[in-house]
């Protein structure tokens, strides 16, 4: 058996009895020192298990190959252990006399995104200066999305900005970094910027300026790069419906994004979740939860995500048992860790209804400390509901306070949730303090869009 029979035997349909045949057939002929072997061994094994693709890697009786240690840490960077793509990144420099290619960084650049490395992925940057693979497109839009997902889009903008040539996949990189870092102006600015290039958006383009719609709530931008996908026979998919079903939701035309739920021949689990929770958004909560039974029926199995949308329908139509049965389902039956947003919706639904000792059981039995949102929930429907001063906790106010100290709102929050209680030497406190500070309850405020303004 030659070289070539193996490597045919390797493209064949593969299970893991499969490779393990062909991988005691390399052992008894110890064709396990050669590196063509190495490489399309480790090629075909990483995608049935990159830990059976990583055991062979670590016991190679010879150093792999670099395409081998590129195609572990690609692996890696796509799977749930991103981070020993970073760990083999450093084991290759630090061992070996290889040296990473442009095909490296890039898997690495991923992984140092997905685990918010800012200061690791800085240091693959110089990396990359130094070894003069900064020309290289590939490389320079991956850098661009790793600042982006550590939340640096200044420095995803300034790679942008040195590069000196650009594809559609630079522009839609730049653009959904913006988007990622909630600066949708910024994103509209770099589209206008794209147009004046002469370069045509495609459909990850597209994703993003809905994104941007939504963020913006602007609906005739939204109908806009609608009528552009259709005129210009765009090729709808999975991702691009759901971003429309997200934008129209989103901005109350939750009618339009029906239709365009309905009219999908595929939909996964995103979309679904996107419709959901547009429904609970909408005050369509019956309709939410009836789309939620039906996306179980189907053989979807729920998220995190899924979860969060339920919840908030529960919450809006004040259905409590029925949140507190989808919250159960959620840890006991899908094995779905509780989130902030998860309890932020519970107790929101139990303050809602009233049910304060609940919601207040809820912060205090939680495994993470609550953020500003949930506790300006509980201490509003503290508030409205006139519960005896003995049920009041004074560290959650605290809390408040030191979470967002610069919001003149919490003060005057935590100042009426005081009065309430009977505290009154609490009150003059507050009212005191946020003077000291200069602090003023900005004046609530709302806005439309006439003729696009």
């Amino acid at each position: 058996m030659n070289f070539r029979h193996i490597q045919t035997l390797l493209q064949q349909p593969k299970t893991t009895t499969h490779l393990l045949q062909i991988h005691s057939f390399i052992l008894k002929t110890a064709l396990d020192h050669h590196e063509f072997i190495i490489s399309n061994f480790i090629l075909a094994s990483s995608s049935i298990s990159i830990d059976f693709a990583r055991l062979f890697f670590d016991n190679s009786p010879v150093i792999p190959p670099l395409f081998a240690w590129n195609t572990i840490i690609k692996g890696y960077s796509k799977s749930p252990t991103p981070l020993e793509s970073v760990r083999l990144h450093n084991q290759l420099q630090r061992t070996t006399d290889l040296k990473p290619d442009k095909f490296t960084y890039p898997f690495v650049l991923k992984s140092c995104g997905r685990c918010s490395m800012l200061a690791t992925g800085g240091s693959v940057h110089s990396l990359i200066l130094k070894t003069g693979f900064d020309s290289d497109r590939y490389i320079n839009n991956t850098l661009m999305r790793m600042y982006a997902a550590c939340g640096n889009v200044g420095f995803a903008g300034q790679v942008f900005d040195e590069m000196s040539q650009r594809d559609v996949v630079s522009w839609s990189s730049m653009i959904a970094g913006y988007v990622t870092c909630n600066y949708p102006l910024n994103a509209l600015s770099v589209f206008l910027d794209m147009k004046q290039a002469k370069e045509k958006p495609n459909s990850v383009t597209l994703v993003s300026l809905l994104s941007v719609c939504s963020h913006l709530v602007n609906i005739k931008m939204g109908e806009s790069i609608h009528a552009y996908i259709l005129t210009n026979d765009i090729r709808l998919d999975v991702s691009l419906l759901t971003a429309l079903i997200g934008m129209y939701a989103t901005c109350g035309y939750i009618e339009k994004a029906m239709v365009i739920f309905n009219s999908m021949k595929e939909r996964n689990l995103q979309s679904w979740t996107i419709m959901i929770s547009g429904l609970a958004e909408n005050g369509r909560g019956e309709e939410a939860i009836s789309l939620f039974n039906e996306m179980e029926k189907v053989g979807l199995i729920p998220d995190a995500m899924s979860f969060s949308g339920i919840l908030s329908a529960c919450s809006h139509m004040g259905l409590v048992e029925k949140g507190r049965e989808y919250f159960d389902r959620m840890v006991k039956c899908y094995k779905v860790k509780p989130t902030m947003e998860h309890y932020g919706c519970m107790v929101d639904m139990f303050g809602r209804a009233g049910m304060i000792e609940e919601a207040y059981d809820v912060l205090r039995n939680m495994p993470m400390e609550p953020n500003s949102i949930m506790l300006r929930s509980f201490m509003s429907a503290y508030k409205n509901h006139g519960i005896s001063r003995s049920s009041f906790d004074e560290n959650l106010m605290k809390l408040l306070l030191k979470i967002e100290p610069e919001v003149g709102a919490n003060y005057i929050l935590s100042a009426t949730v005081s009065s309430v209680s009977g505290y009154w030497s609490d009150v003059d406190d507050m009212r005191v303090a946020m003077k000291g500070i200069g602090l003023k309850k900005v004046p609530g405020c709302s806005w439309v869009q006439v003729k696009g303004v």
